[in-house]
């Protein structure tokens, strides 16, 4: 799902579609794992909820077809038992649940020196991609543009390109009028939750060489 900007900040744009139930999947587990991180930043979402919740009260009600049959499937559905609290001191429980991993499962696989990659694979079903990306201290990622948006939320470490600084909590945002080449801290490793709704471009002269490698 391609991230709308309806106001100044994209932060403000995707907190709005977030508190509307507007986002996709992958964006919704990025913005609940930034919430859990962040929990100062949940009174602004409350906020939004609350409009959103005022203009549906104030809504026309719109009658529901097949009301009967809808109801005897909802209450024939199996219910599933319920999953354990997942702990991760890394991963926040939303984001964790959504991927399907604790970091320290998770099968990462090697595409360049000092960079890891964990495609979730369950996100292409819906358009996009969604990727969980492990990088080692002062490790540079290649050159690279995007053909749409990319959304990136960091949960450990952090990293700096042309836009700013980045640590954990914080969400940045690249789309095709960015061309950067981003900077892992020098102090810790940096892992990333990064969404995007087109395939990124690598625009150096040593990343087209390997383009390959981020081929899907």
């Amino acid at each position: 799902m391609r991230l709308e900007d309806h106001s100044d900040q994209p932060i403000d744009a995707l907190m709005a579609q977030y508190a509307a139930g507007q986002l996709s999947p992958a964006l919704h587990g990025l913005v609940a794992a930034h919430l859990a991180i962040k929990p100062e930043n949940r009174s602004f979402v409350g906020a939004l909820e609350a409009v959103r919740a005022q203009e549906l009260e104030m809504a026309a009600p719109a009658a529901i077809r097949n009301r009967d049959s809808r109801l005897a499937a909802i209450f024939d559905a199996p219910v599933s038992a319920p999953r354990a609290a997942t702990q991760d001191s890394i991963l926040p429980a939303p984001l964790a649940d959504f991927i399907g991993y604790r970091l320290d499962s998770v099968p990462w696989r090697t595409v360049l020196p000092g960079i890891r990659e964990f495609h979730v694979p369950h996100v292409e079903k819906t358009g996009g991609e969604a990727s969980l990306l492990w990088i080692k201290p002062g490790r540079i990622m290649p050159s690279h543009t995007h053909d749409g948006t990319e959304v990136t939320l960091v949960l450990k470490g952090g990293f700096s390109d042309a836009t700013g600084h980045y640590r954990r909590g914080d969400i940045a945002f690249a789309d095709s009028e960015l061309d950067h080449r981003p900077r892992a801290d020098e102090d810790e490793d940096c892992v990333c939750f990064a969404v995007t709704d087109a395939p990124l471009r690598l625009t150096g002269p040593v990343g087209r060489i390997f383009q390959r490698f981020f081929g899907h």
